[in-house]
C-alpha cells in the first residue's frame, strides 16, 4: 500500500523545488522488474495522452534542418526508461526521412530490459512503420556521467529526467550537455504548479494507472520547476543561449542549439 505525498510534506508549498532527497519517488525506491516494467508501461500511456513528445519532436526538426543529410543523426536519450520517447523519435525520423542513430541510456538496468521488452512486441507489429528503426535503438545500462560514448552524439534529449536529480546534479547535467552535445541539447520536463498536482491526483484513478505513478505524479511536481529555477541553475552552469520554453500540458523545457559552423 502506498503512501499519499500530500501527507508527507507539511506544510504544502509550491514556492519551492522539493529536493529527491526530501521527497523521494517510489519509481526510484528498490523493486521488482514487473512492477518497475508496469509503471513504465503506464508511464508511457501518460506521455500519449499528454502528448509529451511534442516540445523534444518539435527541436529535433529545427536541428534536423543544420544537420547535414549525409551523415545520420545521432541521439542521445538520457533516463530513457522504457524506451517510448526514443520509440516516438524513430517514428518521427521515419516520417521525414532523416537517417538517426538512437541510444537510449539509464542507470536502473530495469530500464533497458523492459525497453527491449516493450520494443520486441511493437515490433513485432506489422502496422509499426517504424518498427525497423526502433528495433535498432541502443539501449545502454550506465551512469551518465561516466559514459564515454564511441561517438560524440549531436543531440541529447531527456524527458521526466531532471526532476530526479538534485540541483547539484542538474548543474553538472546541464554542464555534461554543454561539453557533450555537438549540435545542441534539449530537456523536456514538468512545470511545478499546485493547480496541475490538484488535477494529476484523479487521472491515475480514472485511468487505471499503476499505484506508482498514482504517488509519484503529484511528487514529480513537488520536485519539478519554474523558469527562474532553471535561470538560477543555468547561471550555475555558467551556461549562456539556453531558452526556458513553456510548452502545453504543463510542459517546461530548457533548449540550446549550439552555433556550429
Amino acid at each position: 500500500m502506498t503512501s499519499d505525498p500530500y501527507d508527507t510534506l507539511s506544510p504544502l508549498t509550491y514556492a519551492r523545488r522539493a529536493e529527491p532527497a526530501d521527497l523521494p519517488e517510489l519509481m526510484d525506491q528498490p523493486c521488482t522488474y514487473e512492477e518497475f516494467r508496469d509503471c513504465l508501461r503506464d508511464l508511457a500511456e501518460v506521455n500519449r495522452i499528454t502528448q509529451a513528445y511534442k516540445p523534444t519532436l518539435a527541436f529535433l526538426s529545427r536541428i534536423a534542418e543544420r544537420h547535414e543529410a549525409s551523415q545520420p543523426l545521432r541521439i542521445l536519450d538520457v533516463g530513457s526508461g522504457g524506451g517510448d520517447g526514443l520509440r516516438a523519435i524513430a517514428h518521427w525520423a521515419h516520417e521525414r526521412d532523416v537517417a538517426v542513430e538512437l541510444t537510449g541510456i539509464d542507470l536502473n538496468p530495469y530500464s533497458a530490459r523492459a525497453a527491449r521488452e516493450f520494443g520486441d512486441r511493437k515490433s513485432s507489429d506489422s502496422k509499426n512503420r517504424s518498427a525497423p528503426l526502433a528495433a535498432n535503438i541502443k539501449w545502454l545500462t550506465a551512469d551518465v556521467f561516466s559514459y564515454a560514448a564511441d561517438a560524440q552524439p549531436d543531440v541529447i534529449v531527456s524527458a521526466l529526467f531532471t526532476h530526479h536529480l538534485s540541483s547539484p546534479e542538474i548543474v553538472r547535467f546541464l554542464q555534461w550537455s554543454e561539453q557533450t552535445a555537438r549540435l545542441g541539447w534539449f530537456i523536456n520536463d514538468l512545470h511545478r504548479s499546485r493547480r496541475a498536482a490538484f488535477f494529476f491526483r484523479f487521472l491515475p484513478v480514472i485511468f487505471g494507472w499503476h499505484p506508482f505513478i498514482r504517488h509519484d505524479g503529484p511528487v514529480s511536481l513537488w520536485r519539478a520547476f519554474v523558469p527562474a529555477d532553471w535561470q538560477k541553475l543555468l547561471d550555475e552552469a555558467n551556461i549562456s543561449g539556453a531558452s526556458i520554453e513553456s510548452h502545453a500540458m504543463n510542459r517546461l523545457c530548457v533548449a540550446r542549439i549550439r552555433q556550429v559552423s
